[in-house]
């Protein structure tokens, strides 16, 4: 598996900048299909790099309006080539309680559902998707969350399935990464296939 992220990692580290003087990739995909798992393991096999995850940017009541909060903390700063200063928000005190600096880096990630909606695509250096069904996804999701969540995951779901159909991100994906028993497999996007 390492060799593997290994040499994604080389591939992603060959791009050229988007945002700035940063290489900006998103891991979408949707909930419970192992972005963050995936995301950290990649961020490891590139030395180390920073990972923004939607969930610190998204609030009980703005799930998928998150992105204007990104482009203007994350993603603007960067352009200029300076660091971002974001919040993050506490899912429990239900507020933004913590700021956090992120210097430009050589790759910096996003992950979670929705990173790579059409708001954000033009800053991106490369968009990769979570290749596992909703319905698996979701499944492995609230087998993670447990029965205490289940009212929340009746209404993510929903909001899911509405932000998806309006704003899909699949179609737009450079890579597909698909989780096996051995480690990551990763292929050809819908986006280089045509």
């Amino acid at each position: 598996m390492e060799e593997d992220l290994a040499a994604l990692a080389a591939r992603l580290r060959a791009l050229p900048p988007s945002c700035g003087p940063v290489r900006l990739i998103a891991v979408d995909g949707h909930a419970g299909s192992g972005k963050s798992t995936f995301a950290g393991r990649l961020a490891d096999a590139l030395g180390g790099a920073p990972v923004v995850h939607t969930d610190d940017l998204a609030t009980h009541d703005e799930l998928f309006t998150w992105h204007e909060r990104f482009r203007e903390q994350v993603a603007e700063p960067l352009s200029r080539g300076e660091s971002a200063h974001y919040w993050l928000y506490d899912w429990v005190r239900c507020a933004f309680t913590e700021r956090r600096e992120l210097p430009p880096a050589p790759v910096v990630l996003i992950e979670g559902v929705g990173a790579g909606r059409r708001a954000l695509r033009p800053y991106l250096a490369c968009l990769l998707w979570m290749e596992l069904t909703r319905e698996h996804s979701w499944e492995r999701g609230q087998l993670r969350d447990g029965p205490g969540l289940s009212v929340f995951w009746d209404g993510w779901i929903r909001a899911e399935r509405r932000h998806f159909a309006a704003d899909p991100s699949r179609p737009y994906a450079d890579l597909l990464v698909h989780q096996g028993k051995l480690g990551y497999e990763v292929r050809v996007g819908p986006s280089k296939s045509s």
